[in-house]
């Protein structure tokens, strides 16, 4: 369990490493719609929203049974959230890789399903 979350750790402070100097950023080649990234950025705002209520009700002494329900709801809104992006990446990255050739992308998106279906 610890190695898994060092695995994630190390792939965010990749991610905001390459952010941040800009070098190893990548991008998708096909735009998402503003309508898919409204309903991204809806999604995960209720999530956000969620954590924070989760936080409230540790600081407010709340019931154990009451945070793990919130907790719940948030881990879903989190999972239905990354099942969008990943079918996005399925749909459009992965497919434009294969048609140009680049078949190890299939490897990559068998990592993150497994990485996923976690």
């Amino acid at each position: 369990m610890a190695e898994e979350y060092r695995e994630e750790a190390e792939v965010v402070d990749a991610c905001e490493t390459a952010t941040r100097d800009c070098c190893s950023c990548r991008h998708k080649n096909t735009e998402r719609t503003e309508a898919f990234q409204a309903d991204i950025q809806k999604r995960l705002n209720r999530a956000i929203g969620q954590l924070n209520g989760v936080k409230a009700m540790i600081e407010d002494n709340r019931y154990c049974g009451d945070v793990l329900t919130q907790l719940a709801a948030a881990e879903s809104a989190i999972h239905r959230t990354a099942e969008i992006i990943l079918q996005d990446h399925m749909e459009t990255c992965v497919v434009e890789q294969v048609r140009a050739g680049n078949v190890e992308v299939v490897d990559e998106a068998m990592k993150l399903i497994r990485r996923f279906m976690r």
